[in-house]
């Protein structure tokens, strides 16, 4: 199938790893001219190497108020515009509620709320002027399904799944399609580097890494964690010619995690 991507400007945050990487590498391969964006250079340097001669990259934080004004100006002076933006960039770490701090919860609105908005805010018109555009917000099961041991997560997260539908009501009738994916457990460095997810959650219930890698997959019907690549072909279509008729929606891509369709 042809996606339609062919010479499209995309932006792909939080682009030095996992979905991130694996989305800008799918994009740059259906022929789009991809802008990685993360913080750590070094990997977003080889990212982007990744991607091929096409793709550039802008290592930045992007819960700076002023990120967002640096981005657009760098895929507008640097590839000519911007047809597609992929808010992706994200963390979470596990930890009981009581033990979050008012700069934890601060920390993640500004990295799940303010930051994708404000690209947002700013990419949009930008698409609607060059006759349309997609929007895609990575955002998390833990959105339709919050847990307890990543509260902060949880919560601006769905509200990152509110702020997708804001936008996609204001901006559909301009032809900029706004959409979020929300995927499960992902076999990516979040999960799966040292000192990640699986050994925070081994070490919190005292089991091993290999069993709570296991009790997380077991939550999914399909039972195993998602590769990067299957989130990010996800997101591409989306991305894509053929989602025309997409705007508003919220694509769980978890195994079957959460049980409601919605």
């Amino acid at each position: 199938m042809d996606l339609g991507l062919e010479g499209r400007i995309c932006v792909v945050t939080g682009a030095s790893s996992g979905v991130g990487r694996a989305t800008a590498e799918r994009l740059s391969a259906e022929g789009a001219r991809v802008l990685l964006v993360a913080r750590r250079e070094a990997a977003l340097r080889a990212a982007a190497e990744a991607c091929g001669p096409r793709a550039e990259w802008l290592a930045c934080d992007v819960t700076d108020p002023t990120a967002d004004e640096e981005i657009v100006t760098e895929a507008v002076e640097q590839m000519g515009g911007i047809d597609v933006l992929v808010n992706n960039a994200g963390t979470s770490f596990a930890g009981a509620v009581d033990d979050l701090t008012d700069e934890d919860w601060l920390d993640q609105y500004a990295l799940n709320v303010l930051a994708p908005m404000r690209l947002m805010r700013a990419a949009a018109p930008l698409m609607a002027r060059r006759g349309g555009g997609r929007i895609v917000n990575v955002c998390s099961s833990s959105a339709k399904r919050p847990s307890a041991t990543n509260a902060a997560y949880s919560v601006t997260k769905a509200a990152q799944l509110s702020l997708s539908r804001i936008f996609a009501d204001l901006w559909a009738a301009h032809g900029v399609l706004v959409n979020a994916v929300t995927p499960g457990a992902v076999a990516s460095e979040l999960w799966m580097a040292p000192g990640g997810l699986a050994d925070q959650v081994a070490a919190a219930r005292g089991i091993s890494r290999d069993e709570a890698i296991a009790l997380q997959a077991a939550k999914a019907p399909l039972g195993r964690l998602a590769a990067p690549g299957e989130i990010a072909d996800v997101v591409a279509f989306l991305c894509s010619a053929r989602a025309s008729i997409v705007s508003g929606a919220a694509w769980s891509a978890d195994g079957g995690a959460v049980a409601i369709i919605i």
